[in-house]
């Protein structure tokens, strides 16, 4: 019995497959409205009509001084959701389920005239190993503004569900806003938002989940270590995604790094490289788990599955390299395949 092409379920969300399109930013908003176009619509229909079980859109932000780049997607405003509607729509039509990743790149955000994020030290150079290229000094958030950010996140949580997105995922890794947050290396606040790192990430948590139906489950994708020297470490995490559980996460998307350039501790390369941190996080905190992270093999991806490691898979640049990935896989680990009939001379 083969694992990979099985049915998943969790509250109202059906999965046909195991498969997850990981969120890959795409930096192709044209008119820096963070509006969809396009690009967008056929590059997301099309791993649908590849067999992707879930896909999850890239990192979508709750402002735009939040995003990455100017080319990033938002969902800050009520005139952005038709194009998120329709691009839901046909996703469905090929029977995948589609999510949506919404997040604050705090101090990464490269656009910004000035970024933002949790450090206290105003206008004093963050520790150097917590630096992250070329990026600029950011400024840290007051407590008001911490409460206007959970604001916009509830925001675009609630037009994420009237665009009739399955799931929604918070961005908590790669050294975004809810990232930092968390770090010890990064938060050096001295209020209530640096004496419990995981506050920020908590109430973000409930004010999303406070607008989302009752079935839509919530993931949250976390860094499980960190590779600055004097990072975090696995326990580390583990704590923050036990107070998560607890304030309304039901599936953590498990990745690691992306707060810092590489220290003396340095990310694998080597298939699979993540798994074992989402097989802590499933064993630790007894929910679903998504593994990602160099599992473009069919074989691999199955073994981490059928090993019991993770629930789900997370393909990334597999998807960029083939939009028909799923089905390539499915037929590799099982030997038979049901495409598209305009597709089953092609691929059977």
């Amino acid at each position: 019995m083969k694992t990979i092409d099985s049915s998943f379920k969790i509250k109202d969300l059906q999965l046909k497959n195991r498969i997850v399109m990981a969120p890959m930013c795409q930096y192709s908003v044209d008119k820096e409205d963070g509006i969809p176009n396009d690009w967008h619509f056929v590059h997301y229909t099309s791993r649908a009509v590849g067999g992707t079980g879930l896909i999850i859109v890239e990192m979508t932000s709750v402002t735009p001084d939040g995003r990455i780049t100017n080319q990033d997607l938002g969902l800050w405003d009520d005139r952005q959701v038709p194009a998120y509607k329709r691009i839901v729509n046909e996703v469905h039509k090929y029977g995948s389920k589609i999510g949506i990743q919404i997040a604050h790149a705090g101090r990464k955000a490269e656009d910004a005239i000035q970024p933002v994020g949790p450090s206290i030290l105003q206008g004093e150079a963050l520790p150097e190993e917590t630096k992250y290229g070329g990026l600029k000094q950011p400024r840290a958030l007051t407590i008001q503004e911490i409460k206007q950010i959970i604001e916009q996140f509830k925001q675009a949580a609630r037009r994420a569900v009237e665009a009739g997105f399955d799931t929604i995922e918070l961005h908590g890794a790669h050294g975004y806003l809810l990232h930092q947050f968390m770090s010890p290396s990064i938060n050096n606040r001295n209020d209530e938002y640096g004496e419990d790192l995981s506050k920020f990430g908590v109430e973000v948590i409930r004010s999303v989940k406070s607008v989302m139906p009752e079935g839509m489950p919530l993931i949250m994708r976390i860094s499980a270590i960190e590779y600055i020297d004097g990072g975090y470490e696995l326990e580390h995490s583990l704590r923050m995604a036990e107070k998560y559980k607890s304030a309304g996460v039901d599936i953590f998307h498990v990745s690691s790094g992306g707060e810092g350039t590489p220290g003396t501790l340095k990310p694998g390369n080597y298939p699979g490289y993540q798994v074992p941190f989402a097989r802590a996080f499933k064993e630790k905190l007894g929910t679903p788990v998504i593994a990602v992270g160099m599992l473009d093999s069919p074989k691999v991806a199955e073994a981490t599955l059928s090993n019991k490691d993770a629930d789900l898979i997370a393909v990334a640049r597999g998807m960029l390299n083939d939009p028909y990935w799923s089905l390539h896989a499915i037929k590799e680990v099982t030997r038979k395949v049901n495409p598209p009939f305009q597709y089953s001379r092609g691929i059977r």
